[in-house]
């Protein structure tokens, strides 16, 4: 007889959080809960600091306390060390919420004598687990651990014993080790018997440092399976999940101006849409800054927060230059509006460019961005990298709702309508800056290429940049093309003359109407005039006739009476 089937609740792996930003993220949730974590790399890569900030967020964002073992510094040298990044481990330390242990391992103290190896280790931990009632635990490193070991045997022993003891005792561990030379690690097994690995990668790429994080393994659970690039920076360790981004992000229908009164007029919505990426392109010297500051400054002017990229200037520089032009950025920049963040392109590798700007956008939350210019970034990587960190920016700034303007450097010997780092597809607004070379001058010319749901312009306007700021004008069409320059001083001082011309004839001939109205009114007056003084006359015969008429009807009675009428 078949017996009765039960059913059975099946449940996923239970996540701890680590306060780690984005990796939480890439893991959906973080680490596993009360199981070992492997955090492997090269020397530099960030293994302890990885470890040490997943034990401070628990300590202090998650009320789960925790114990840090260490084989390589001291408890001075790793509170020294943290101290950088705004730790108070000594505090946290009296108030038990942190403990921290330095072993110092001599190969002559490990005798390989069977399972027994580490019960030191494992009393020490246990002191350490009833002191502050810990939750999680780091270990860095386990290479330093089993130094004396000599015995492979033995040694694969132990690590499987250290990470079921572990695991026994429901601590979310985090055990960091070295890469080996095929292998993850060292020996070649930490990787097999921890329930997640990770891997941290600090490569150099044309002597540019790039570091870049892979989960490689998660049991029970799925996972970001790409590279995503990190930083470390005076806030800790930073993971940007921006591979894992689509394009499902919100639009919206609202716009922001340039501000430049006439361009946001040729766009034909008052500006570009909100949360857009706009491209100005165009050869040196045509502008592009200038533009790119201008659409900084009118964010701010409204009170919105803007930040500046540059990789040519400093910002020093792009006060002055733009305060020549008649944009005064520094009043932005006091009140806190305007951030400016500049760094010759070859200062990072392409993936930290991305990381930086990333970290950047995130702590300040700016309405704007500002990215000068992005051509410079194929000095650090070829062509199809530069393209494909832009396309995660894009993605990223547009799934935030910030409106990006980037910059783009077209050589000489480039189409003008063909960027150099081929992102113009990706973008909603393309703006193009020329230079027009016409009577031995070279001026610009604005024109807008393409703006992605708007009736936009297909006029050029002459680009002006004024100790006042911008100014667009209309150009003219000549037998030799567009006229721009001195030729459209010269072809607007034409139009107005003959307008002046125009302007004396319409007032002359007014003149001449308003004298022959004058002159018909007058003659309408004096016939008047003829006319009342007959009708006058005629009246008064009239009025005579009437009365004789009158006196010749009163004789005919009184004459009728006499003769004895009835």
């Amino acid at each position: 007889m078949a017996g009765k089937s039960q059913s059975v609740e099946l449940k996923g792996v239970t996540k701890c959080p680590t306060g780690i930003t984005g990796f939480d993220d890439i893991t959906g949730g973080g680490l596993p809960q009360g199981r070992p974590t492997l955090v492997c790399g090269s020397a530099g890569s960030g293994k302890t600091l990885f470890s040490i900030e997943f034990l401070l967020n628990g300590a202090t964002g998650f009320n789960e306390p925790g114990i840090f073992i260490a084989f390589e510094e001291n408890e001075a040298e790793l509170t020294q060390n943290v101290a950088s990044l705004g730790w108070d481990l000594n505090e946290l330390s009296n108030q038990k919420k942190i403990y921290l242990d330095h072993i110092f391992i001599d190969r002559r103290e490990i005798q390989e004598t069977g399972e027994f190896n580490l019960d030191g280790l494992f009393i020490r931990i246990e002191m350490a687990i009833n002191a502050v009632k810990a939750k999680r635990i780091v270990i860095d490193t386990i290479e330093a651990l089993f130094s004396g070991f000599t015995n492979e045997a033995v040694l694969r022993a132990e690590i499987r014993r250290l990470f079921r003891w572990l695991k026994d005792k429901g601590l979310t561990a985090v055990i960091t080790g070295e890469q080996g030379e095929k292998t993850f690690t060292r020996q070649g097994l930490e990787e097999y018997v921890s329930d997640c690995v990770i891997f941290l990668d600090n490569r150099m790429i044309d002597q540019i440092a790039t570091r870049r994080l892979r989960v490689v393994k998660y049991r029970g659970t799925s996972h970001g399976t790409n590279e995503y690039p990190f930083l470390i920076t005076e806030r800790g360790f930073s993971v940007f999940p921006i591979t894992e981004l689509g394009i499902n992000y919100p639009v919206s229908t609202d716009s922001i101006s340039s501000g430049i009164d006439r361009l946001d007029a040729m766009l034909g919505k008052n500006g570009f849409y909100k949360g857009s990426s706009i491209l100005v392109s165009g050869s040196a010297g045509t502008g592009k800054s200038s533009l790119g500051a201008s659409f900084a400054a009118a964010a701010c002017s409204r009170g919105e927060r803007a930040i500046y990229f540059s990789f040519e200037e400093s910002p020093d520089q792009i006060l002055r230059n733009m305060a020549s032009i008649g944009i005064d950025l520094k009043p932005f920049m006091e009140q806190g509006l305007l951030t400016f963040h500049s760094a010759r392109a070859t200062t990072y590798g392409i993936e930290s460019h991305l990381v930086m700007m990333i970290d950047k956008i995130n702590s300040v939350s700016p309405n704007v961005v500002v990215i000068d210019p992005i051509s410079n970034l194929s000095s650090v990587a070829n062509l199809k990298d530069v393209k494909e960190m832009l396309t995660r920016i894009v993605d990223f700034l547009k799934s935030t709702g910030v409106t990006a303007l980037f910059t783009d450097l077209s050589y000489d010997h480039s189409a003008l309508e063909k960027t150099e780092v081929e992102i113009s597809s990706l973008v909603d607004t393309w703006i193009l800056l020329r230079d027009i070379e016409l009577n031995g001058e070279r001026n610009r010319g604005m024109y807008i290429l393409k703006s992605r749901g708007m009736h936009h312009s297909n006029q050029i306007r002459e680009f002006l940049i004024t100790k006042d700021g911008i100014d667009l004008k209309n150009v003219y069409i000549g037998p030799g093309g567009v006229l721009t320059g001195t030729a459209r001083i010269n072809q607007e001082n034409e139009e107005e003359a003959e307008a002046l011309i125009q302007r004396q004839k319409i007032e002359r001939m007014r003149r001449d109407l308003h004298r022959r109205q004058t002159a018909l009114n007058k003659q309408i007056e004096e016939l008047q005039m003829a006319f009342d003084s007959e009708k006058d006359e005629i009246e008064h015969a009239i009025l005579e006739a009437e009365n004789r008429a009158g006196v010749l009807s009163s004789n005919r009675d009184k004459f009728s009476l006499l003769r004895g009428r009835d």
